[in-house]
């Protein structure tokens, strides 16, 4: 049953749940990653996405195919479930502790460590100042690889309106970039705009 198409899981879903197994082990890395960089936290990740599943359990005898992927439906309901946790967490601020790093024998040095570490911190900052939806475009582009028609096809879009979305996106974040260089903040960053 592994080479049966999503659409035909879906219809046997709502009687046999070895087919929404099915569905399950195929979707179920790439909403995980979705909801991990989209919010940054392994426990809150594996909590909605297994509430993404649950939510999509529950539906799927009311699923329709309009021409979109299933997997389109699966980053929707992840959408929506990651857009109340921000609201949520807003007003409830959590503080994080910091993360702690292990030095062993091999590990770079730590002033490598830490301008590393650093430059993903600048980054990711930026990234989390976009509004939301470049945000989930540029995770669905680099983390999920996802090619442009597919991401039109998740976020309700033409591909050549994702083109056009990404384009400007990258154009905002070189901009910002060569802002914070000229403030003498970001130093690590010129290396990635390279």
């Amino acid at each position: 049953m592994t080479d049966v198409p999503d659409l035909e899981l879906v219809r046997r879903a709502a009687t046999e749940p070895e087919a929404f197994g099915l569905l399950y082990e195929r979707h179920v890395r790439r909403i995980y990653n979705y909801i991990y960089y989209r919010t940054g936290d392994h426990h809150d990740a594996e909590d909605l996405t297994a509430r993404v599943f649950q939510r999509a359990l529950r539906h799927v005898g009311a699923f329709q195919d309009m021409g979109v992927p299933f997997s389109a439906w699966l980053y929707r309901i992840a959408l929506n479930l990651v857009a109340n946790w921000h609201r949520d967490r807003s007003r409830r601020p959590v503080v994080p502790l910091e993360d702690h790093t292990v030095l062993t024998p091999g590990s770079q040095h730590p002033e490598s460590l830490a301008m590393a570490r650093e430059v993903g911190e600048d980054l990711l900052e930026l990234v989390r100042r976009l509004p939301e939806e470049r945000q989930q475009l540029l995770i669905l582009k680099f983390a999920e690889r996802l090619s442009n028609a597919e991401i039109g096809q998740i976020m309700g879009r033409t591909e050549g309106a994702i083109k056009s979305l990404y384009h400007r996106t990258l154009g905002s974040l070189r901009e910002e970039v060569e802002r914070m260089q000229a403030e003498g903040r970001g130093a690590g960053l010129e290396d990635r705009e390279g």
